[in-house]
């Protein structure tokens, strides 16, 4: 037996993934984390009117969801004020991300990127043959006039640019990105990630029209709409752009209980402004833990924050050891100098009170190794 004859991009791919999940680390500890605080997702939970209507939908789950995600794509639209056919529904940001670049990135092709964002872009675009070139943040944020500049130089087809940034929950005004738009080189399209801008100020969300060919922007229901779980996100674009998703997506990829619990969210903006209030006073939480032991609270606009440890990636490492020992799971930035952070997702009481009380412990461990 010769076994799989993979293709020689294949088999010079690393067999790893983009993150360790929070139950594979359970598994490997051989116990539950006292509080997920790691992932981003949203612990305050979904409109219960979108439990509701998962519950209901689950009773016909033998049946594929809508291949074209007729409802949620029209009241998507209408949210947006914009027409159905600007409006691409998927398997959350990650699945739109690898149809993305399956659509536009070919062997050698080259992508521009930050160096340390969120690296689920740069798994789609290796996976196709994609040449990644990176860029340093600026002030710890993403410099999309330098990302810019690059794709100029490397004659990039795609830009990835989050606008709140993951991972260190920085942004930009909307409007500074739209009008840096023309400094984006011919032929190049702009990847706005805006995963968590519901999270964010008034005007972080850029002012670019849906029929701009230059951008294409991806929003989801994995964060403020606590549906992470769920996996639903869209992408809003041109129209040429997103009816070209339907050369290459999985026209089955969304499970019908997820289509009506989303548009059940979308529909419960009262439930979404509570949720962001409660975001808010976490922030403010996990800022006031972090002073109390010395430690600098980065602003945030998405659903988490970064908090400087004030030394180098190794002490963070530490740090965010010292944490998971004690049954606190958290993340860290992956790429000199933010990985002098570490970075906790907003939660309620309980779990924040975990953390407060697991810090000082792991930041004593950490100073003694």
């Amino acid at each position: 037996m010769t076994g799989p004859r993979y293709t020689p991009l294949a088999q010079s791919l690393p067999a790893t993934v983009p993150f360790v999940g929070p139950e594979t680390q359970e598994r490997e500890r051989g116990t539950p984390f006292a509080a997920r605080l790691g992932a981003n997702e949203n612990i305050f939970g979904p409109s219960p009117k979108a439990v509701e209507a998962m519950g209901a939908a689950a009773a016909e789950i033998w049946k594929y969801g809508d291949a074209q995600s007729h409802d949620l794509a029209r009241a998507l639209a209408a949210h947006h004020g914009i027409t159905p056919d600007h409006i691409m529904v998927g398997e959350g940001i990650d699945g739109l991300l690898g149809y993305l670049v399956r659509l536009l990135i070919a062997p050698g092709d080259a992508v521009v990127t930050s160096l340390g964002a969120y690296p689920t872009f740069n798994y789609h675009a290796a996976g196709f043959g994609g040449v990644i070139q990176t860029v340093p943040y600026k002030d710890d944020r993403e410099d999309f006039a330098a990302l810019f500049a690059r794709a100029a130089e490397v004659d990039a087809k795609i830009v990835y640019l989050a606008n709140p940034d993951n991972p260190m929950g920085s942004w930009h005004k909307g409007a500074d990105i739209a009008a840096a738009l023309d400094r984006l080189p011919e032929g190049c399209l702009l990847l706005l990630d805006e995963a968590y801008v519901e999270c964010a100020p008034d005007g972080t969300a850029a002012p670019i029209s849906a029929d701009d060919l230059r951008v294409v922007r991806m929003r989801t229901f994995s964060k403020a709409y606590g549906m992470a779980g769920a996996r639903v996100g869209y992408a809003i674009g041109h129209p040429e752009l997103i009816a070209a998703f339907n050369k290459v997506r999985n026209h089955f990829g969304m499970n019908r209980a997820a289509q009506a619990g989303a548009l059940a969210a979308l529909q419960d903006q009262g439930w979404l402004a509570q949720v962001l209030a409660q975001i808010g006073g976490a922030r403010d939480r996990i800022a006031d833990i972090a002073a109390a032991n010395g430690l600098t609270a980065l602003p945030s606009a998405t659903n988490f924050v970064a908090i400087d440890c004030g030394q180098d990636g190794a002490f963070a490492k530490a740090v965010l050891d010292g944490l998971v020992d004690q049954g606190i799971f958290v993340r860290m930035p992956f790429a000199e100098p933010q990985n002098r952070c570490i970075r906790v997702s907003c939660g309620p009481e309980a779990e924040l009170d975990a953390f407060a009380a697991a810090l000082p412990r792991a930041l004593a461990a950490a100073q003694t190794a």
